[in-house]
Formats: structure tokens, sequence, C-alpha cells
């Protein structure tokens, strides 16, 4: 059924030479696609991702871009010159400290950027977008999770596109980049101690193969358009998760508990109190369908328009006002506040 949604389509990925990105698109290219199509803000990622599918046993007719999503021009090029069937928008900052000192960096990102991609898309008459979301967009505490709750806001937003519109929402991948996985792993071999934020911190994690299974998927025609959710067991503590490691790899390891950072969450959730699951999952769909509210499109556009703006000038409590008028209820951290304070 996977190799039926995708064999001979004109595939686009971005932000494809990504942890996730990367072997989405291994993945993909082992369906025999017509095309693919990789987009990827990172020099030597892009090399890394173009001379793997250049080593494959069987040739697969791939185009590398280096650029951004958030370049309308680039886009426009992409989507004239290969007319992608269907798209994975996997590009985006996902570290959450570091995004809460860089939220203009994170809402042109992950937000503006999906917003001109799917427009792009959407001229194209594209039969497929896929974002790939986070659960951190549920009742947002950082500048990330609201970010993605904006992309995901535009994937849901009615228009008139032909194309299925859809945002696949995943916990934390093991042993992607920047996760605590290897963070831990290295802490052990430096002979540090391994720090967890808190004691009752949870987190959901799956695997890069069951990541990548769960987006093949949201490719099926039939599908769900809107956001899908993985049929996932309850979020494990992190601490469980250090321990475990500790007595796999190093015995002698020590854990420090220290604090949570500005924007993490004591427990992530995959629905927020608003939401509802639409219908159980079937036997082949670990995807679950979820009853999300959106925004009118012309609210959609204002606000769109109010975050370009507020990037281009630098004006924090504008780009925060702009954020809160989409997402109300996120929830800013102490240390937006007292940036907005600082610049006021």
């Amino acid at each position: 059924m996977t190799a039926a949604s995708l064999e001979g389509k004109r595939i686009l990925v971005t932000g494809a030479g990504g942890w996730i990105g990367s072997a989405l698109t291994r993945s993909i290219a082992e369906f025999a696609p017509r095309q693919l199509v990789l987009l990827e803000a990172a020099e030597r990622n892009l090399y890394e991702i173009d001379a793997a599918l250049g080593q494959l046993p069987r040739a697969i007719d791939h185009i590398s871009v280096l650029g951004s999503v958030s370049h309308p021009v680039l886009l426009a090029e992409i989507f004239r010159l290969y007319r992608p069937q269907i798209v994975y928008h996997a590009a985006a900052y996902k570290h959450v400290p570091l995004m809460e000192r860089n939220p203009f960096a994170a809402i042109e990102n992950n937000s503006i950027g999906t917003s001109l991609l799917a427009k792009a898309a959407a001229q194209s008459e594209t039969e497929q977008f896929i974002l790939l979301s986070t659960d951190k967009a549920v009742d947002p505490v950082s500048i990330m999770g609201a970010s993605k709750r904006i992309a995901e806001l535009v994937v849901l937003t009615p228009r008139a596109q032909r194309g299925r519109m859809k945002a696949v929402r995943l916990g934390n991948v093991l042993g992607s980049e920047g996760s605590i996985v290897p963070l831990f792993l290295r802490q052990m071999s430096a002979g540090l101690p391994i720090t967890v934020t808190h004691p009752e911190v949870r987190r959901y994690f799956l695997t890069t193969a069951d990541a990548v299974t769960l987006l093949l998927q949201a490719a099926h025609a039939e599908t769900s358009p809107g956001i899908l959710v993985p049929d996932l067991t309850e979020p494990l503590r992190v601490e469980a998760l250090a321990r475990h490691l500790m007595t796999k790899v190093d015995n002698h390891a020590t854990l420090v508990f220290t604090q949570l950072r500005p924007g993490d969450k004591m427990c992530e959730a995959l629905l927020s109190g608003r939401e509802s699951y639409a219908g159980d999952p079937s036997a082949e769909q670990q995807l679950r369908s979820v009853k999300s509210s959106c925004l009118p499109a012309a609210m959609m556009d204002e606000v769109l328009k109010q975050l370009e703006r507020s990037c281009r000038e630098r004006s924090l409590d504008q780009l925060l006002q702009a954020v809160l008028r989409a997402v109300p209820e996120y929830r800013p951290s102490a240390l937006m506040q007292t940036a907005v304070e600082k610049t006021a």
C-alpha cells in the first residue's frame, strides 16, 4: 500500500539532510519514486544524503537543492521545475532552549516557512502536503512549540487547494541529533554525571524506524487530512531511561537533577484538552485523526503578515502578540517575558 502511494511519484522532502529527513528520504527511495527533490539548508547534511542516494544499488533520480523554505522565490522555482506531487516538510528548528533565545528564527523558519511552502504547494496543485509536527505544539510553553502549532494551523486552515494537507505529531525520536540519548552517552563517555532536568519529567519516545513508518503511512490516499497522532503508549520517565542506559553502558555513572529549562514541560501530551480523536485506529493504520480547531483563512493571513512584519522589524512584543492571537493557549516562559520587557 505504501509502495502504491509513493511509486512513480515526484516527491519533495524539506530538511532532507536532518535525522528524520534523511531516514525518510532513504526509505522513500526504496519505493521507486519517479523523482526525489531534496531541499536542505545545511551544506554538510545535504552533501551526505546526496552521496548516500548516489551509492544505492538502484539509481534514483534525485535533485539536491541547497536552500531554505523561507525563500519564496526559491520555492516557486522548485515547484515550477519539478512539480512535486507529494511534499514531506521536515525542515524545522527544534531545540527548545536555543529557540527560546532565538524566537525570530523559530517563527521565520517553522511558521512562516511552512506557510510559504504550503502556498507554493497549493499553487502547484500538489496532491499531498505532510508536515512533521511535534507534541510540543500541544498547549505550548516554548516559542518552538508555538511556532510548530502555527505551522499546524497553516495546514488546518481551510483553503481552496485540491491537495490533502496533513500534520503528523511525533514525540522524541531516540538517537536523533540533540536528543537526550546521545547526550547521556556523551556524558558517560566523558566521565560526567548524567543530567536530568527533574525526576518526574516524562516524554513520548519512538525509534527512527517507527517515526519513518508513521510518515510513510501518512501518505496513504485514504489517510484523513488534518492532524494525525500515533497510537503511542504512556510517556516515559526520562530518569528511567537514563538509569537503563547506566546499567547497559556504565554502572558507575552518576545521575544529577538540574532544573526545568525555559520552555520545558514536565510532561508532554499528544492532544490538548480542546482536542479529541476522530474514530479508532485500524489494524493497518497506526495514526489517529484528531479533531482540532483552526483559524479562518482571513485571520490566518493577518497573523502571518503580522509575524512577517515583526520578524522584519525585530519587534519581539509584536511577535508575541501575533503568536498569542493565533495560539491563545501559549504560555510564554519567564525568559521570554523578561526579553519582551527589556525591549519595551
